[in-house]
C-alpha cells in the first residue's frame, strides 16, 4: 500500500469551474481532495507546499470518512483529486473513486496527464472526468523546467479523449512556453483529436522557484486568438474580467451564462436553444 494512502492536506467544497470543467456539470459543487507529492518537479509549481514538500500538514482518512464529509451538503455531485498529483496516490484515488461510484457520486481527476497505460487503463473505468495539464508543446520545457516526459501526457490525453470527458489545461509563461508555432501545434495536435476539446489558457503569476514576471494579458489574448483557429472551446484562467461563457460553435448562441453570481446553461437537451446543433457538455 502507498505510504501516504488516505492522507489528505486539502479538503473542501469547490465550484466544479475551478478545477477547472466547464463541460461537466456546470454551475455544480464538488468536493475536493489533495494528498502529497508530485511525479515533476516543476519549477513554477503553484503548489509546492504540498506537491513538494516531504513532510505537508495533514491527516489520515478512511473512504467512509470521506463519503461522509461528501454528504454534507446536498448540492454535492460528487469528488474531484486534485491540488497536488493524484496520480502518485494511485491506489487510494482508485479505491476511493470506486466507492464514490457505488454511492452514485462523479469522480474528477485533476493531473499533470504522467501515467502508464496500464493504471489509466483501470482509472478510465471510475473517472468520468479528467483535467490535464499540458504544460507545453516542448520535450525541452518537460525535460529542464518540469523533470518529466511529454510522450506519455500526449497519450493520456488521447486514451481519455476517446471514452472519458478530458478538458485541457496550459499554464502560459512569456519567454518559456508561449512560442507561437509551438503553440499552434499544439492546437492542431489537440483539434486533430477533437475540436471540442476544451482548452483553458491559465495565466502564470510568480511562485516556487520562479520569480518571472506575471504573463502579460495582451499576450494570453493573442494565443487565445491562435487557439480558437483551432479549437471550438477557449477559455483564459487566472484572469479577472473575461468572457467565461461558453457559445455554440455553430451560430454563436450563448449555451452556458457564467458571471461572478451564477452559472446559468441555456441548453435544450444538451443542444443549442437556437440551431439545436449538440453541444458537448455534461450537465
Amino acid at each position: 500500500m502507498a505510504k501516504a494512502y488516505g492522507f489528505i492536506t486539502s479538503a473542501g467544497f469547490d465550484p466544479v469551474e475551478k478545477k477547472p470543467l466547464y463541460h461537466f456539470m456546470p454551475g455544480r459543487t464538488i468536493f475536493s481532495v489533495g494528498s502529497k507529492g508530485c511525479n515533476f518537479k516543476c519549477d513554477f509549481c503553484q503548489n509546492a507546499s504540498i506537491a513538494l514538500e516531504d513532510e505537508p500538514e495533514g491527516k489520515e482518512y478512511s473512504k467512509e470518512e470521506l463519503l461522509e464529509l461528501m454528504s454534507q451538503r446536498q448540492d454535492n455531485v460528487g469528488i474531484a483529486f486534485t491540488y497536488n498529483e493524484p496520480m502518485v496516490g494511485f491506489e487510494f484515488m482508485l479505491d476511493m473513486a470506486k466507492a464514490a461510484k457505488e454511492k452514485g457520486y462523479k469522480t474528477v481527476c485533476v493531473s499533470n496527464g504522467y501515467i502508464m497505460p496500464d493504471p489509466l487503463s483501470e482509472l478510465l473505468d471510475y473517472i468520468d472526468a479528467f483535467n490535464i495539464d499540458l504544460k507545453a508543446f516542448s520535450d525541452r520545457f518537460y525535460h529542464q523546467v518540469c523533470r518529466g516526459e511529454r510522450a506519455p501526457v500526449m497519450e493520456a490525453v488521447r486514451r481519455i479523449a476517446n471514452t472519458n470527458h478530458v478538458e485541457v489545461t496550459t499554464l502560459i509563461i512569456e519567454g518559456e512556453n508561449d512560442d507561437l508555432e509551438e503553440l499552434e501545434n499544439m492546437f492542431a495536435w489537440l483539434k486533430d483529436i477533437s475540436p471540442n476539446i476544451p482548452l483553458h489558457l491559465s495565466r502564470y503569476y510568480p511562485g516556487h522557484n520562479y520569480t518571472k514576471p506575471a504573463t502579460s494579458i495582451s499576450r494570453l489574448h493573442e494565443i487565445e486568438a491562435l487557439a480558437k483557429k483551432y479549437l471550438n472551446f477557449v477559455y483564459l484562467g487566472n484572469v479577472a474580467d473575461v468572457d467565461r461563457n461558453t457559445y455554440c460553435p455553430k451560430c454563436g448562441t450563448k449555451v452556458i451564462e457564467r458571471t461572478k453570481d451564477h452559472i446559468k446553461p441555456l441548453l435544450e437537451s444538451n443542444a443549442c436553444h437556437v440551431c439545436k446543433a449538440k453541444i458537448p457538455v455534461i450537465l
